[in-house]
This record gives structure tokens, sequence and C-alpha cells, in this order.
């Protein structure tokens, strides 16, 4: 490891160098490539250098402890030892972190797909509550949505809803949240009061660029109509809506939020890109041997990973067995805890492979 370590430190000080030769600026290509790799590598550089000096504080304090009488400075030593070698042991951990392999799409903005699953409009409505939450959580982050598609239901609810997310690190953070959420309940529309579980799913997935993925439009079959919804100007009025057919996959994109059918157009293919290159990122997650799967999964659309029980106020997720009963905020956007509960269970099950391999 620190090996690596070393090489990275030289590495980081070759970018700086580059950064500062004459002209650099003038090439936005390798700039920004420049630019991308220190923001990768400062992180990891800025922990081996703390290590290394808290290394050093380490040897200087055992060194004067051989020497000094005075028992209280003997006792600030002994203290001074004690704190640096508990930030070692805590940097070690960090720097293990860092290192681990990181998935290329984390920087990518991401396109997210809510449907409406079993449950009739009690599911459609709790899509739209789950559709609210991420926008409320993407406004903390200080991020942006983007609506791309909506079909509503007529009484709130959202039978299936597209919208991005723009904003930097957003599926590093979000790619948790893909699988069935289930929601348990007394239904606005049910009189009896009785409690009933309605499931929606949500998909999560990186923008892909066309560097990412190269979409044959050959391949795609386009279609025309006209817009339906709530009023407004040019619904039901012009062609706007566009219809998207990929051939070989079926896959059938529509978008109408538009009043210009080449910006329906536009997302349309933006959409259909991205899930074309999910489904091969999944294809990809599938063929992992079992050992190296994490134990938090990013792909797995049928997979229960979470209940809203309004009863009880709680929210649960199943896979890291984690119960918090505070639904209302959670609902409100408060998702920092869950998120960063699954991204430490995934760093957990990545660095016991890693300690299984060695």
């Amino acid at each position: 490891m620190f090996d690596k370590l070393e090489d990275l430190l030289i590495r980081l000080e070759e970018i700086l160098s580059e950064l500062n030769e004459p002209g650099v600026a003038n090439d936005p290509a390798r700039f920004q490539k420049l630019m991308k790799e220190q923001s990768e590598l400062q992180p990891i550089v800025d922990a081996y250098k703390e290590y290394k000096n808290c290394q050093q504080t380490v040897e200087e304090s055992l060194a004067m402890l051989d020497e000094e009488s005075d028992e209280e400075m003997r006792e600030m030593l002994k203290e001074e030892l004690a704190d640096a070698k508990k930030r070692i042991e805590e940097l070690e951990h960090e720097m293990k972190i860092l290192l681990l392999p990181k998935d290329p799409n984390d920087s990518k903005n991401v396109i997210v797909e809510i449907r409406a699953g079993a449950g009739g409009d009690e599911a459609a409505l709790f899509a739209a509550e789950i559709y609210r939450m991420y926008v409320k959580y993407a406004e903390t982050q200080r991020w942006k949505t983007e609506m791309l598609s909506l079909n509503e239901n007529g009484i709130g609810g959202f039978k299936e809803v597209t919208f991005m997310i723009n904003g930097n690190g957003a599926y590093s953070r979000l790619k948790y949240e893909s699988g069935v959420h289930r929601v348990q309940r007394v239904p606005e529309t049910e009189s009896g009061g009785r409690i009933h579980t309605s499931t929606i799913t949500v998909a999560i997935m990186p923008e892909a660029e066309e560097i990412d993925f190269e979409l044959d439009m050959n391949d795609c079959k386009f279609d025309v109509f006209r817009a339906s919804g709530n009023g407004g100007q040019c619904v039901n009025t012009t062609d706007s809506a566009v219809r998207l057919t990929h051939i070989p996959t079926g896959i059938v994109i529509s978008c109408q939020d538009e009043k210009s059918q080449l910006k329906n157009r536009d997302k349309a293919i933006k959409v259909l890109r991205s899930r074309l290159y999910d489904l091969e990122l999944q294809k990809r997650h599938d063929a992992e041997a079992e050992a190296r799967r994490s134990q938090v999964g990013t792909g797995d659309r049928s997979e229960k990973i979470r209940t809203y029980n309004f009863p009880q106020g709680r929210v649960t997720d199943h896979r890291i067995k984690l119960t918090l009963h505070r639904l209302d905020s959670i609902l409100n956007g408060d998702l920092s805890e869950i998120i960063d509960s699954l991204i430490a269970a995934d760093q957990a099950a990545k660095l016991a492979n890693l300690q299984e391999d060695a």
C-alpha cells in the first residue's frame, strides 16, 4: 500500500508541475484531464502526508521520552504520542478506503425513473411522494433537477416519472436507491381504515455521454403524437410529444414535457442512451463472481430495499438492517444518514473482499 502511495505522491507533483507549464490552459481537454486527476489524488496524498507527519511525531516523542526526566514534560510527550498513534490508525483506515477502486460513473449526473407497482392509485400517490423526496434531497445538495417525462393518474399520483439530477457526485450518492420501495399505511382512498402495502420501483441510472455508449440511430424509431396533460399552452394543440422505440431491445421512451418536438426528441435520446448504458452495467454486475459483489446492491431492480411504515413512523433499509423513526423528515429529503450508512457498508464489504484476496 505504501509503495502505491509514494507513487501517487510523485504523480501529484508531476500534475502540479504540468499545470504550471505555460500554455497548458490553452489546451482545454488536457487542462480538464489534469484538474480531474488532481482532484482525485489530492485527498489521498493529503492523508498520506499527514500519516507521515504522525509517524515522525511518534519517533520524535519516543526519542525525547528516553532523554526527558521532567515528569510534567514526560506526561505531555506521552499524550502527544497517544494522539499521534490514534490518528495513525484512523489514517490507515481512511487511506485504505481512498485507495479502493473508484466507480467510473460516480461523478456523473443521474437519470431517475420511478414507477408505481402493486397498489394501484395508492402506489401512484407514493411514487409522487418519493419523487418529491429526491427533489428535496437534491436541493440540500445544491443539485438541479429537470423533469424528463411524467404520467399522472389524475388524483395527484404518478404512474411513472423520469427526471434528471444534475450535480457532481450525484451517482456516487444515489446509486444505492435502485430497487423496490415499499409503503405500509392506511390509504386516503380506503374508508375501512385498513393498512395496505404498496410498492414502487426506483431505477438510478448514470447519465450516459456519447463516449460512454454509442447509440445507433438506425436502431431507433421515432413517432410524434399530441401531448396530453393538465392543460397549458400548446398541450393538446400540436404534435410535440415524442415516442422513441429502440427496436433491438423493445425499450420505449415517451417525452412530452417540452412544447418543442426537438427538445422532447433530445430528452428521449438522452434517457434511452442512459437506459441502454445502465443495462450494460447491470450485465457486468451480474457477471461478477459472488465474492466480488458488494453487500449493498446497486443493480437488482427486483430487490426490496426499503420499507416506509406510516403507522410506526419508521423507515427501514433492509440491506443494512437500519431503522430510523423519523419518517416525516426522510420524506422531506433528509436522506443523508441512510445514504452515508449505505456508503459505509459498501466500503466495508469492499475492504473485506480485498483482505480475503490478500
